[in-house]
């Protein structure tokens, strides 16, 4: 079945590189094809939860639609938005430790980036559906300051407008004694083909199987 026919569970708004060296070694590596053996243990094993939603940068995180929000409304809106939204330009990308989970995050002033990424946020609110208290109780509540938990209230995810740090995420959360072997085996591997600049050129529209993985579904160039 072809994703087009394929009724999606979530949708989501996010950075995916275009074709090419980086977007590349980024596939390899999520689909354990990258050929490093300077690891505590498999690709596949590292990055079990990460394969399942691509090779991404978050702008408008997974929402279900509200009724009678179709996919064919959502691909309008996110249409409609890319040709109002200019591309962005940050100086590069670079290996980080985000709490135990390695990402490249973009070097340089991010303030246009972070604009982006509100701005698809609040173009997209009216198309998802309000989060119900399973949706909520995922999020884990309790760990969240109060700003995090009233922006999860208004926009359906706490980590949005100040609260927003787009990331590239590699792994999944790793223990403390893998973390300095992945890191030097992640640098090595990603560092020829790191971006400079760094662009954020698309809003990528990704959908959501019925078996949880995500799909790149349209690419919808900035031209704003």
């Amino acid at each position: 079945m072809s994703f087009a026919m394929e009724i999606m569970h979530r949708y989501a708004v996010y950075y995916a590189p275009r074709n090419g060296a980086f977007a590349g070694h980024a596939a390899r590596w999520l689909n354990d094809d990258a050929g490093i053996i300077a690891l505590p243990a498999s690709a596949e094993i590292l990055t079990r939860d990460a394969r399942r939603y691509g090779f991404h940068g978050t702008l408008r995180a997974p929402f279900r639609p509200a009724n009678g929000i179709s996919e064919n409304d959502i691909v309008t809106e996110i249409a409609a938005l890319a040709l109002r939204l200019k591309p962005v330009e940050c100086t590069g990308l670079h290996l980080e430790n985000l709490d135990g989970f390695l990402a490249l995050t973009p070097t340089g002033n991010t303030t246009a980036l972070a604009a982006l990424a509100a701005s698809v946020v609040r173009a997209t609110n009216p198309l998802r559906a309000p989060m119900t208290e399973a949706d909520i109780a995922r999020r884990r509540p309790d760990s969240l300051t109060s700003r995090q938990r009233a922006l999860m209230g208004a926009w359906g995810y706490p980590f949005v407008m100040d609260e927003f740090r787009f990331h590239l995420t590699l792994t999944d959360r790793l223990t403390p004694e893998q973390i300095p072997q992945v890191m030097q085996a992640l640098h090595a591997y990603f560092n020829p083909v790191l971006p400079h600049p760094f662009c954020v050129e698309d809003l990528c529209l990704f959908g959501e199987d019925a078996a949880g993985a995500f799909h790149l579904l349209h690419r919808y160039p900035l031209s704003g």
